[in-house]
């Protein structure tokens, strides 16, 4: 039988691919348990996803994982997710280095919990030299976040003579994002059935595709992600020309 993956072409896959993985407390909810559970769940996706994204050769992809937004709930909620994070970290460590995938971090770490802020820059220390996928989480992130502490030290490095106002250009702007070492992305895939983009990576995505799908993030698996591909790959991309 003919799936989505054998209508990929693979010579004009997508470098860089953003998820919003939305959906996990709805999905819960439908099925009757607490929203902890779909966040269990969720992780499973990020697992399958990643292992996907491998397989094909996609160089980056990006998880919006936690928002700056996401820490206005319930601390009951909050709390169960960083230990959920934790755990995911120590047990992904190992399928990472085997898989050849780097993982990187975006966002305020500042405002992570140290235990999980340790084992995040542990994790990216021990992938750092693999060649393969760059896994990159974003977490503690927003874009206008992420565009303001640019957009702060471009002005301290005007006031302190490294830049010229009149050399500020979008190459420059980028060079002070989180995202400096990293291509935009060209797919931006959102789930669970919502039109919008939520702060996320909002400088980076000017260009992208969009790709929206009615599936909830715990029920998001290959074939969705092989269709998101080759509904790319049928877009025609004029990069505003």
């Amino acid at each position: 039988m003919s799936t989505y993956k054998d209508k990929i072409d693979l010579s004009r896959l997508p470098q860089h691919i953003a998820i919003i993985m939305d959906g996990n407390g709805r999905w819960a909810k439908e099925k009757g348990y607490p929203r902890v559970f779909g966040h269990k769940n969720g992780v499973k996706s990020v697992s399958v996803i990643t292992e996907a994204a491998t397989e094909l050769g996609i160089k980056y992809l990006t998880l919006y994982v936690f928002s700056t937004e996401n820490w206005g709930r319930p601390l009951e909620e909050v709390n169960a997710l960083m230990e959920l994070l934790v755990d995911s970290i120590e047990k992904e460590t190992t399928r990472l280095m085997k898989n050849n995938i780097r993982l990187m971090t975006i966002g305020d770490l500042n405002r992570l919990p140290e235990k999980v802020r340790a084992k995040l820059i542990d994790c990216s220390r021990v992938t750092s030299e693999n060649t393969g996928l760059t896994l990159i989480l974003a977490l503690s992130y927003s874009s206008r976040w992420e565009i303001k502490n640019a957009i702060q030290h471009i002005a301290t490095d005007v006031k302190q003579g490294k830049v010229n106002p009149e050399d500020i250009s979008d190459e420059l702007i980028s060079s002070y994002m989180l995202t400096k070492d990293v291509p935009d992305p060209d797919l931006l895939i959102r789930t669970s059935g919502e039109i919008r983009l939520s702060n996320f990576l909002l400088w980076q995505i000017a260009y992208a595709e969009l790709y929206f799908t009615e599936k909830h993030w715990p029920a998001f698996r290959k074939e969705e992600f092989y269709k998101s591909i080759v509904n790319y790959q049928k877009r025609d991309r004029r990069f505003g020309k």
